[in-house]
Order: structure tokens, then sequence, then C-alpha cells
């Protein structure tokens, strides 16, 4: 796992996503919808996929009143939501690799939208798998440092089945397999650690600096569209912003 770090990226767009709170609320509401669906659950017990859903919505803050609410709507026999997940991969400016996560009640709209970004402030829309080869898939936990010592949480991160730990000046960044994130982090939580931020996502196993102003920008700008898209979940990427 050595030799990139998620915490610069984080670090550098955690106060726009609080500015986007709401927003990025009705996106986990959206994603937990799917989940509700598809798992054929409502219990995230027995239903993996909702228990990964809410525990990123725990580490996004968002309250216990929505969270059962949402499930709620998804299970009442009027809710005629109808999304399916979609992945775009392409290029941002330089070649950085970009990978759009989407769940859209109308993919003839979004595709364009997304095709439309990427094709003005980067390299454009690629086929499936031009990028995502080089991510990793993985549960990530981000966990503030504070006053805790690195060798406890190391500990307890590995006890509860974590793959990895890697540390940054201000966080733990823990690692674990896409399937044993929720388990990871109930046992982390009963531990009493709180998180910066908890989900399933891409990880990249490089990543690439830009030194061109003019691409810094227009990566910015791409970043920032793509994610006020609301039917964009996740944009990951491996543009190194520390």
């Amino acid at each position: 796992m050595s030799g990139h770090s998620k915490w610069h990226n984080i670090q550098k767009t955690k106060g726009a996503a609080d500015a986007k709170r709401s927003q990025m609320f009705t996106k986990i509401a959206r994603e937990m919808i799917v989940a509700v669906k598809t798992g054929g659950s409502g219990d995230p017990n027995n239903n993996s996929r909702l228990a990964t859903v809410i525990a990123k919505a725990k580490a996004a803050n968002m309250p216990n009143d929505n969270i059962k609410r949402t499930i709620d709507k998804a299970l009442g026999s009027g809710n005629t939501d109808s999304y399916e997940n979609v992945v775009y991969e392409g290029y941002g400016p330089s070649g950085v690799a970009v990978i759009v996560d989407a769940l859209t009640d109308n993919r003839n709209r979004t595709a364009p939208e997304v095709r439309h970004l990427l094709d003005k402030y980067g390299k454009g829309l690629g086929a499936t798998g031009c990028v995502s080869w080089s991510f990793d898939r993985k549960g990530v936990i981000i966990i503030e440092k504070e006053d805790l010592d690195e060798d406890v949480v190391m500990m307890d991160a590995l006890d509860a089945g974590a793959d990895d730990m890697q540390v940054e000046d201000e966080v733990f960044e823990v690692y674990t397999d896409p399937d044993a994130f929720g388990t990871v982090l109930a046992a982390m939580e009963e531990k009493g650690y709180t998180f910066v931020q908890a989900a399933v996502e891409m990880v990249p196993q490089n990543y690439v600096k830009l030194e061109n102003e003019d691409d810094i920008k227009n990566m910015e700008k791409l970043i920032d569209l793509l994610e006020d898209n609301d039917d964009v979940q996740n944009v990951w990427h491996n543009w190194d912003q520390g």
C-alpha cells in the first residue's frame, strides 16, 4: 500500500464537501434506496450492500432519522424510483485517470453530460476498463489522529480485520477488503473511533502530479462539475493534490 495517500485528496476537497452536505445526503439516500431494492431487505444485518451505505452515511454525519426515513421510503410499495449503476472511465488533463460512478434513471441524459465535461476539461471519455485496471477497490476508513497512539490504532484495525494502515500528518488511513469493510468499521466504532470518511472506493495504484496551472484549473473544474451532477455518486481519480 505504500506510495500513495488518499488523505491529500480528501484534505483539498473537504471544505467543498462540507458546503455541499445537503447534496451529499441526497446522493447517499439514492444509493441507500438502490441497496434496499437490490438487496431485498431494509435490515443491514441481512443486506451487506445496505450496511456499507449506512456506514458511509454515518461517516458523513447523516442523521439517523434521515437514514431510517430513506429505508422506509425504499420499502414502501408506492416507491417507484428506479436507478441503474453506470461507471464511466476517461482521462483528465495530462492523462489523469478518472472514474465516474453514477446512479441514473436515464443513461441517455447522464452519458452525454459526463462525456461533455471530460471532453471540455480533460482528454475525453474512454472505453470501459481503460483506467480501472490501475485502481484497486478497497474499503477506506479515515481516522483523525488527535491524541491516538499509532500502535494501538494499528493493532485495533488489524484485529478488526483490516488489511493495512497508513499514517499521514493528521490522520490514519485504514484499508480493508471491500467485503470486510462493514465488519471492520463496526468493530472500530465499537472501540470508540470516529471517522473523517468511510466508504468503499477505487484507490489508485499510483498518482500523477500536475505542474501546469491550466491543467490544475481544468482538473479542479472537472471534479467540481462532475460532483455537482445529481446523477454522479463518486468521482475517483489519480491526481495527487498534495
